[in-house]
């Protein structure tokens, strides 16, 4: 049997760094959950922004096949999925939506697919890992540019378009580690100037941002501009999956070419099920999405966290910078003494020296709940050195 002795190593190394991961087991509980050491703590590190994941509205007629069956192509495509793809195109104003198992199948696929050798990609350098190795997985060339610097992508473009067929200018719309925002006017006006399209992940965008919560697109006026934007079902509208919208051209081409949507079982009815009564609360419960804008605006005003325009004021993902590794890793465990789970982000997910707190804001927080963390982070001593 071969030794694995290297990977232990490499484990031990990364213990030494303060940067080792475990599984932990937590029973979920509402906003709280209870974890392997019985205790109840508020939880500020989930991505359920509106709520839906634990007080969604109850599902009417839950499914009674527990998987699919097959992937969308053999006959795990039934009426609930393809009402929830129209759904989803409805909400974002396009002719067509596609659903992937998941968001980061959505991502990785779809630039993998779309982008092929002879063709340029510009991605943004703190995109999500799933953008990332979507470009990898191309034959496209690709080109990392500084965080939100358009101005490097036109200038690169400038010098460089005549060399390839097409180009792909890829971006996350709101940031995870960050929760700051992209700048897709900029980026609009420079795809339309070079005849590129942007590609824009609306993970962390979809059911909080936007007037009608289709995301920082709609936000930002540029809806119509995007014409491929990928999105979640795992994070404000609390089910699993992903989808894409666009051109029918586009997700007809996805769905005959995309290796992550073909060679996977489709999504299990019950979960699409519960994407469309999610969908059906984030039409008929704004609130929601008032209440997490409120609290995010609220939140970064008494923690003195400045932002760059008043969109990214009402993002639900606060930062508080800590730096190194192992005071990151104290302030989280601090918290947790105190009663609170706020995770701590460590590289390789954030760049090195940025080692950070990410506070998670949901619609069901109530406002005790974030004044007492608040005190908390201030009885601690805990600042932003961001």
């Amino acid at each position: 049997m071969p030794s694995f002795d290297y990977l232990a190593d490499r484990l031990a190394e990364l213990s030494s760094q303060h940067r080792l991961r475990t599984l932990a087991t937590r029973q979920p509980a509402g906003v709280t959950f209870v974890d392997a050491a019985n205790r109840q703590l508020i939880n500020f590190g989930s991505n359920d922004y509106l709520g839906l994941a634990t007080s969604g509205s109850p599902i009417a007629s839950l499914p009674r096949e527990s998987g699919s069956t097959a992937s969308a192509l053999v006959c795990g495509w039934t009426p609930l999925h393809q009402q929830l793809a129209e759904t989803i195109a409805e909400l974002e104003s396009t002719e067509s939506a596609v659903l992937f198992p998941s968001g980061y199948a959505a991502c990785s696929g779809t630039v993998a697919t779309l982008a092929e050798a002879g063709d340029l990609i510009l991605s943004d350098a703190l995109n999500h890992a799933s953008l990332i190795d979507g470009c990898r997985l191309s034959r496209a060339e690709c080109v990392v540019y500084p965080h939100r610097d358009y101005e490097f992508v036109a200038s690169v473009l400038k010098q460089r378009r005549h060399e390839f067929t097409r180009v792909w200018i890829v971006t996350d719309g709101v940031f995870s580690m960050d929760g700051d925002v992209a700048p897709l006017v900029a980026l609009s006006d420079i795809a339309e100037l070079f005849d590129a399209s942007l590609l824009v992940d609306e993970a962390h965008g979809t059911g909080v941002l936007g007037k009608t919560g289709s995301g920082v697109c709609e936000a930002l006026g540029v809806k119509d501009r995007v014409a491929i934007r990928i999105g979640t079902l795992s994070k404000a509208i609390g089910c699993q999956g992903g989808f894409v919208v666009g051109p029918k051209v586009v997700t007809d081409y996805l769905v005959n070419r995309c290796r992550s949507l073909i060679f996977s079982t489709s999504l299990a009815p019950s979960a699409v099920a519960a994407s469309i009564a999610a969908f059906e609360s984030l039409q008929s419960e704004p609130e929601r999405r008032h209440r997490v804008q409120s609290l995010a605006r609220q939140v970064r005003e008494r923690l003195s966290i400045s932002t760059s325009c008043a969109i990214e004021n009402t993002v639900p993902i606060v930062p508080l910078i800590i730096g190194e590794d192992a005071k990151a890793v104290a302030a989280s465990q601090t918290l947790s003494e105190a009663g609170f789970f706020v995770p701590a982000i460590r590289p390789p997910t954030v760049p090195p020296g940025t080692a950070r707190l990410r506070l998670s804001l949901s619609a069901s927080h109530t406002d005790a709940m974030v004044e007492s963390l608040l005190q908390a982070i201030k009885k601690s001593g805990i600042q932003n050195v961001g």
